[in-house]
């Protein structure tokens, strides 16, 4: 069976808009034309005055249009013509198997992608890496700021045991803003199964913690991880040291540790970290003092969004970026023993009174319409939907979207979960409108 004809505009791709290398092409063109009349003047072949007297030689014979017409097609027809020879010169040096036109592809869109608006992420767990799955289709000017306080399973042995950060959610970051190598991304996400002594670790957990050894400090295994997914963006953890998370309940209890403060089951009064003063990266704060807009959410309230704010120096970036605006992606649903009865209010005000309410959400965006039958499931196991109560926070300026962005795939899987490409393209067109109304 004969191959499809290919679409004209791939056979023209390298002269579409937004290929950076086009003025170049020309650019080097235009010196070619240079060396020649250079050449010229030094052989005293005086090129001008020959061109002159062709010209005027053929305009003696022919009409003004005529000749027009004729070197407008001449040019043309050259112009395609090697172009097309050039192309076919390429292929058979190259191989004939689509390694040009995705050479292109990748070059059309990380020129797109590296003029998009400078995004700042903050949180932790799978909310955070969903997020960022999403906004990689938008721009390459990604900052993911990852919470450490993470102390259960793979992430808290090895933690316990190297005395690094715990990989776990920075694991998931760099997955999420890989690009399109679906194979490196499913071993660096591959978990061992339970039993032995690799049971329940994911390879890129041990990679990274491998690699934090032969570098000799957990950054710059981050970014070995990060070349060797081939991401865009890039991957920060809040602080390189490893804070324990501690929370004080409305009974005057104190529970420390990520993984224990759920369990408890208590109303969480106020959160705090240990060492209190904990040093954010710097690499960190200058992306976010230099961001177009910062994005919190989804995730565990207490346990992945909040903790990042926790670090004074880090809430005072945030504080200092007067031009960004400050969106939160809000939970589909309550996280039983963390953010019980909580409405969307809720949620925002406590946000904004552990950053000491330096800042106020200029919009958050939340779901709409959820599945009624995965509604009462999710019900049963005491995790009904976060009330969505947008008048309030509407009252005080903040605006709510209120959007479909349940993940349909995950639907059928009977799984509430925020579809990344729905979200994005919400807060990005939102961005562009915010931003135009700013100028």
């Amino acid at each position: 069976m004969s191959k499809p004809p290919r679409p004209l505009y791939k056979h023209l791709a390298w002269i579409l808009p937004g290929y950076a290398f086009k003025r170049w092409l020309l650019f080097a063109a235009v010196g070619v034309v240079f060396v020649i009349l250079g050449w010229a003047f030094l052989l005293n072949l005086r090129p001008f005055s020959l061109l002159l007297d062709m010209v005027q030689a053929i305009l003696q014979v022919v009409h003004f249009g005529v000749a027009g017409a004729v070197f407008l097609l001449l040019g043309m027809g050259m112009l395609i013509f090697g172009y097309l020879r050039a192309r076919q010169t390429m292929n058979t040096v190259i191989g004939e198997h689509g390694w040009v036109t995705r050479f292109m592809d990748d070059l059309y869109k990380n020129h797109k992608l590296s003029r998009g608006p400078k995004i700042v992420a903050i949180g932790g767990g799978t909310g955070l890496s969903t997020i960022l799955r999403g906004l990689k289709n938008y721009t390459s000017n990604i900052t993911a700021v990852v919470t450490v306080g993470d102390d259960g399973g793979s992430s808290g042995i090895l933690r316990d045991e190297h005395g690094i950060i715990p990989p776990g959610d920075i694991r998931n970051c760099i997955a999420a803003l890989a690009k399109e190598e679906e194979l490196m991304t499913s071993l660096f996400q591959y978990r061992f199964a339970k039993g032995g002594s690799m049971g329940g670790h994911s390879f890129g957990n041990l990679f990274i913690t491998a690699m934090a050894g032969v570098t000799g400090d957990i950054l710059s295994a981050i970014r070995t991880s990060s070349r060797v997914l081939n991401i865009r963006g890039r991957v920060l953890p809040s602080t390189l040291e490893p804070i324990t998370l501690v929370a004080e309940m409305e009974d005057g209890s104190i529970v420390r540790g990520e993984s224990q403060i759920p369990e408890a089951g208590l109303k969480i009064k106020r959160l705090m970290c240990e060492p209190v003063n904990a040093e954010p990266l710097p690499e960190a704060l200058e992306a976010i003092r230099n961001a177009d807009i910062i994005i919190m959410g989804p995730g565990s309230l207490y346990t992945s969004v909040i903790p990042n704010l926790l670090l004074e120096p880090l809430r005072r970036a945030i504080q200092e970026n007067t031009v960004a605006p400050k969106v939160y992606v809000a939970n589909i649903v309550t996280q039983p023993g963390e953010t019980d009865y909580m409405s969307l209010t809720d949620h925002v005000l406590a946000i904004e009174s552990h950053a000491d309410n330096i800042f106020k959400f200029d919009m958050v965006v939340a779901s709409s319409a959820l599945p009624e039958k995965l509604v009462a499931r999710y019900e049963k196991h005491d995790a009904p939907p976060v009330e969505l109560d947008h008048h309030t926070l509407e009252a005080r300026g903040t605006e709510v979207l209120l959007r479909p962005i349940v993940d349909d795939v995950n639907s059928s899987n009977k799984i509430l979960r925020h579809n990344p490409y729905k979200v994005s393209r919400i807060i990005i067109s939102w961005l562009r409108k915010y931003q135009k109304r700013s100028k």
